[in-house]
């Protein structure tokens, strides 16, 4: 029981969140949200949890963090129901979410993203993506921590068949749950939010942008990590290259073939090695990292043999494969359905594998990423109405695009005018791995260019102010690959929105490179080696470059 007031920091004043020696304990006072009255509201359960290590979720890796082994202060946990309602396919519909409370609150809220579908609910606990175990999460960060589910239960994408839920996993839910949650925070401490953020990753990233486009009074600050903002083009993509692989992948004894054997890991290793020979040097220095990709001009053709295939070069089918993968989906009549991707020494990592081919040798089982998760999601959520005759290896390209665009009006973060998030202060941070293997990064830096266009009038320095990308070498998915890619958005994020100190640079660091650190740059500049250590961020420079 706690014995004294909790002071608060909110805008520049103190104020004193009344204590036990005042009040209930905190104890007491959690247990009271169990009794909070709100139409279509109901609190499941409002816990007290001492400090403490975070439990591991497994589905934790959906959201792009995870906080497995976080120490977690003292906190009221609260799990709550919203609109609870049967759907038009006869099954229970819930939004469900989880809320933190820290007792020693700093006046900020924040919404964490979610993974996948959704369709879990994942610890509320804010762990910062591109961190993994080495950040400190939000919530220990005396950040007011929520999550949700997404509107359904379930990984799956048979919520699809219901038109509500459709609309509350592609935005609906963050509208819900924040009104809820903010509610919830400031009747429990009896205090305004001095400043709300959004974060998330993938889908999450994807729900960020949302956050800022269809809420743009709610949020002071959203980061988006590898956000999936194009996500029913990205579908599209995923089906596109998994054909393109298909049709050069060996058969099985069964006469079968099997998606994982397309590519070898040698002739993903050949890939890699190439561009950071070609592209490798242009930011001064060879050291693994291709931070100047602006200036990359890779070739795959450059790989193809003229005899017999050998260690040093690959098939013609192979290249051409390559070849179509890079360049993105099309129509018959070569019309651009999705981005094509930048060439980066990531595409040898295990991510990029297990996105694009998976490793099983069953051929009736492929287990990549694409091929499972967003074969699902595809068929039960991007078409409309949904089929279960059309999948990753039926989609008809010139027939199938149309059947998306139902999906991808409601679910799509592709809104390029933003004034009234620019207009009231708010601040958005933008992450990609330029090796993210299922959502472009050439289409984020097309996003980006827009913006500037359509919001700034094709200012740059204005879109800057309130707007920043930064692109990761290396980077695969929410993290991994031959990357720096442990680094801080968090921190950044809220330095811009509460001493307006705009991110020029993050420093990031990672595993693959021990001891090295380097900055990563605010979009269009890159990070060129001056002089000096390699290994110190200091002997870069973020310039622009052609």
């Amino acid at each position: 029981m706690r014995t004294q007031g909790l002071a608060v920091l909110v805008a520049g004043a103190t104020f004193t969140w009344i204590g036990a020696a005042n009040a209930a304990s905190v104890e007491d006072r959690c247990a009271a949200l169990l009794d909070t009255s709100t139409p279509g509201l109901h609190i499941v359960t409002a816990k007290y949890t001492p400090a403490g290590p975070s439990g591991d979720d497994p589905q934790r890796a959906m959201t792009g963090a995870s906080g497995a082994g976080a120490m977690l202060p003292a906190h009221c946990m609260v799990q709550g129901e919203i609109g609870r309602r049967t759907g038009s396919d006869g099954k229970t519909y819930v939004l469900r979410f989880e809320l933190r409370l820290p007792d020693d609150w700093m006046g900020r809220f924040l919404f964490q993203g979610g993974g996948g579908t959704d369709g879990f609910l994942a610890n509320a606990v804010g762990s910062i993506p591109f961190q993994g175990s080495t950040g400190n999460p939000a919530l220990a960060r005396g950040y007011a921590v929520v999550s949700m589910n997404g509107g359904h239960d379930g990984l799956d994408a048979s919520f699809g068949q219901d038109q509500q839920a459709r609309v509350d996993f592609a935005y609906a839910a963050i509208g819900k749950v924040t009104e809820a949650a903010k509610e919830l925070v400031t009747r429990y401490y009896s205090a305004p939010i001095s400043h709300s953020y959004f974060m998330g990753c993938s889908n999450g990233g994807r729900e960020a942008m949302i956050a800022a486009q269809r809420y743009p009074t709610e949020f002071d600050g959203v980061v988006a990590g590898n956000a999936g903002f194009h996500l029913s083009r990205a579908a599209i993509g995923e089906a596109w290259d998994t054909q393109a692989f298909m049709r050069i992948a060996p058969p099985a004894s069964d006469g079968r073939k099997v998606l994982a054997n397309a590519l070898t890991d040698a002739d993903l290793e050949l890939v890699s090695g190439a561009v950071l020979k070609g592209c490798d040097a242009a930011d001064g220095i060879r050291d693994g990292l291709i931070n100047n990709y602006r200036a990359c001009r890779f070739d795959i053709k450059s790989l193809q043999c003229h005899g017999d295939e050998t260690a040093q070069c690959l098939s013609s089918d192979k290249v051409t494969a390559i070849d179509q993968v890079f360049s993105g989906a099309r129509d018959s009549r070569g019309n651009q359905l999705y981005s094509g991707w930048p060439y980066d020494a990531g595409v040898a990592s295990i991510g990029w594998r297990q996105w694009k081919l998976g490793s099983s040798q069953d051929p009736g089982h492929p287990d990549a990423i694409s091929a499972m998760l967003g074969a699902a999601s595809l068929s039960g959520y991007f078409l409309t109405p949904p089929s279960s005759t059309v999948n990753m290896f039926t989609f008809d390209f010139d027939r199938d695009p149309a059947r998306t665009l139902q999906t991808g009006a409601i679910n799509d973060a592709v809104s390029t005018f933003m004034t009234t998030f620019e207009q009231r202060g708010g601040k958005l941070l933008l992450v990609h791995g330029l090796s993210d293997p299922v959502f472009s990064a050439s289409d984020i830096m097309r996003w980006i260019e827009q913006v500037t266009q359509d919001t700034d009038g094709g200012d740059a320095a204005k879109r800057e102010a309130w707007s920043r990308l930064f692109m990761v070498p290396g980077m695969t998915h929410c993290g991994g690959g031959p990357a720096l890619d442990d680094f801080d958005p968090l921190t950044a994020i809220q330095q811009w929105v509460e001493s307006n100190s705009a991110p020029e640079a993050m420093i990031a660091k990672g595993k693959t490179f021990p001891g090295k650190q380097q900055p990563l740059c605010s979009y269009p500049k890159v990070a060129m080696y001056h002089a000096g250590d390699p290994n110190h961020a200091a002997s870069y420079a973020c310039e622009s470059v052609k």
